[in-house]
């Protein structure tokens, strides 16, 4: 396993589509916490994920706490425009947890404040925008990371 993709309270199926596709893609397993603003077995996120989805090592879980109760909080980095350190920055290591918010508001306050030595952003180089779209910036980060551990 390379990486875990972790979407906090997804709230767009096309995007979670897309970044099952992409986690499939790069052997990475994706880690999908609920409440999410769509159903599992919505025809766009399995549109978007085309016919992958059954091939996709995911696991879902009841809300954030479940989450943190079953995994190593060391091994996480949580991503976020909030974040005053890079994604480049970042020491990628097998099976490190990549933790990326919702849509509509990213990660919740109390992770951005509690976690503030494991935030990272995306740096956008535009005042005109606030933030990236969610398929987009975990293609960023993880095939920033699938270079760092797999350079060719």
């Amino acid at each position: 396993m390379a990486l875990n993709i972790v979407l906090i309270e997804p709230e767009i199926p096309n995007n979670t589509g897309n970044i099952g596709r992409l986690a499939l893609a790069s052997g990475s397993r994706l880690h999908l916490v609920k409440p999410f603003g769509f159903e599992i077995d919505d025809k766009r996120l399995k549109r978007a994920g085309l016919d992958y989805w059954q091939h996709l090592d995911v696991i879902y879980y009841e809300n954030i706490e479940d989450f943190f109760s079953k995994n190593n909080v060391e091994d996480m980095v949580f991503l976020s425009s909030h974040g005053t350190t890079t994604h480049w920055d970042i020491s990628f290591k097998d099976n490190m947890y990549l933790v990326f918010g919702k849509e509509s508001v990213g990660l919740p306050k109390s992770l951005i404040e509690q976690y503030k030595a494991q935030l990272f952003k995306i740096p956008l180089f535009s005042t005109n925008i606030r933030s990236l779209n969610l398929a987009n910036s975990v293609g960023i980060v993880v095939y920033e990371g699938l270079r760092q551990l797999r350079p060719l």
